[in-house]
């Protein structure tokens, strides 16, 4: 048996951003027919406080919340993992979505765009590497 304790965290079950009031249809339209992210069923007791569910390809989820005093989140963003970045660049391209790419950590490769509601978002092809601290 050892003696390191049991992890209190077990991983990132969701992300939620902010979106503002009314952004369903929208958001829907962005995340599922662009990003292709399928709907969940949010929980009849959330329905009412608005916002869309959408699942993950691993399992994990992303929200939106609806917001009075909604504004973007400019900085902080989450980061979706693509498999091949031209295909990402090809549909950006497709659904008339603006992006960025950044050459700042080559080799790898990364874009950064905004959702209808100006949230950044980044995709990474890949994954970025991590190294534990000592």
């Amino acid at each position: 048996m050892s003696n390191s304790p049991e992890p209190l965290i077990l991983g990132l079950d969701h992300i939620q951003i902010e979106a503002p009031t009314g952004h369903e249809e929208a958001a829907r339209a962005f995340y599922t027919r662009f990003l292709g992210l399928p709907e969940l069923l949010k929980p009849a007791a959330l329905q009412p406080n608005g916002g869309v569910w959408f699942a993950l390809p691993d399992g994990r989820q992303l929200h939106t919340g609806a917001v009075q005093e909604f504004a973007p989140r400019l900085k902080g963003h989450p980061c979706f993992r693509c498999t091949d970045l031209e295909l990402m660049l090809a549909r950006a391209a497709a659904f008339g979505v603006a992006v960025q790419e950044d050459l700042q950590l080559a080799p790898l490769r990364r874009l950064f765009f905004h959702d209808p509601f100006g949230n950044r978002l980044e995709v990474v092809e890949g994954g970025h590497a991590s190294e534990p601290l000592g």
